[in-house]
């Protein structure tokens, strides 16, 4: 297996089928540098406008539609000290009264100190004076090219993924993809030094790293909506508006994955969720919300 530099030679708003940026094996790795959500990279250079910019197309040989892309998130790396959020929780995660009386949002600048592996907010802010949090990276937004030629914006997500704005996309896990066309077409950036559940103020602390990556094809693994696994949980994940929908889709998801690779029938399947299934808001700030739909593996039956 071959380990791929990749640097980018433009950046995309959209996920769709377009010009290959980098072909490679299955099964290889790729290491790339990612800009942040408005397009600025680690040496404060804007590359590219927002929202959300990402590095790809990647090609992966052998990928067919109704195969699914394994990507196992290796490792992620800051690349600059420096990091952003807006200041004001969005309008449509508080009651509609309250809209009215929210100040109005700001760029808000935070320090990342990359060897204790921190960040803090670079100014004072009443009430959060020496607030320093652990960095806990993730991957915004990422995902494969959409059916029936689509381009979509990189603000949004659907089947194929997309701005998920889910925490736990972060190193250890492992993510599939459902395929649509030809070598998948993988599409990866906007990353988060952190992020809380749902995105509320519209950013986590947005900056830039290093990823690595494994791109695998799972031949002829039908899926329909992203799965992922962690040393803990198995996922599914769910995007759409109105939030139930999206809960809908990640639960539809959760059960076809317990009949398929645990032998669950959908009694046995509805019994174990009923009781320990756990949902993650990935993010209610854009115009698809995202729900995780996660089970513990100590609850599952040997394979």
């Amino acid at each position: 297996m071959t380990t791929h530099r990749f640097t980018p030679t433009s950046y995309h708003n959209i996920i769709g089928t377009m010009p290959v940026d980098l072909r490679i094996a299955d099964g290889d790795t790729v290491v790339t540098r990612t800009i942040d959500a408005a397009g600025y990279d680690c040496e404060g250079v804007q590359r590219a406008s927002g929202p959300n910019p990402m590095n790809g197309p990647i090609f992966i040989e052998g990928a067919e539609p109704g195969d699914a892309l394994k990507v196992e998130i290796l490792k992620m790396v800051p690349t600059r000290d420096s990091g952003f959020t807006r200041s004001v929780l969005a309008g449509n995660v508080v009651d509609p009264e309250t809209v009215r009386d929210l100040p109005r949002p700001e760029k808000t600048l935070w320090t990342i100190d990359r060897e204790n592996s921190t960040v803090r907010l670079s100014e004072p802010v009443s009430g959060l004076h020496g607030l320093t949090l652990p960095v806990d990276p993730m991957i915004g937004c990422f995902g494969v090219a959409p059916s029936l030629g689509q381009a979509i914006s990189t603000a949004t997500s659907g089947e194929y993924g997309g701005n998920m704005d889910y925490r736990r996309f972060g190193p250890g896990s492992t993510v599939w993809f459902p395929v649509f066309v030809p070598g998948a077409l993988l599409f990866l950036g906007d990353c988060h030094a952190i992020q809380g559940d749902g995105e509320i103020v519209g950013t986590g602390v947005e900056t830039t790293f290093e990823i690595t990556v494994r791109l695998s094809v799972d031949k002829r693994r039908r899926i329909s909506w992203p799965r992922a696994e962690t040393a803990d949980d198995i996922i599914t994940v769910g995007n759409a508006r109105p939030l139930d929908q999206a809960l809908q889709h990640a639960t539809t998801e959760m059960l076809d994955l317990l009949k398929t690779d645990y032998g669950l029938t959908k009694v046995a399947a509805s019994h174990l969720l009923g009781q320990v299934v756990r949902y993650d808001v990935g993010n209610v700030f854009d115009p698809a919300f995202t729900v995780a739909c996660r089970v513990a593996k100590k609850w599952l039956p040997v394979r």
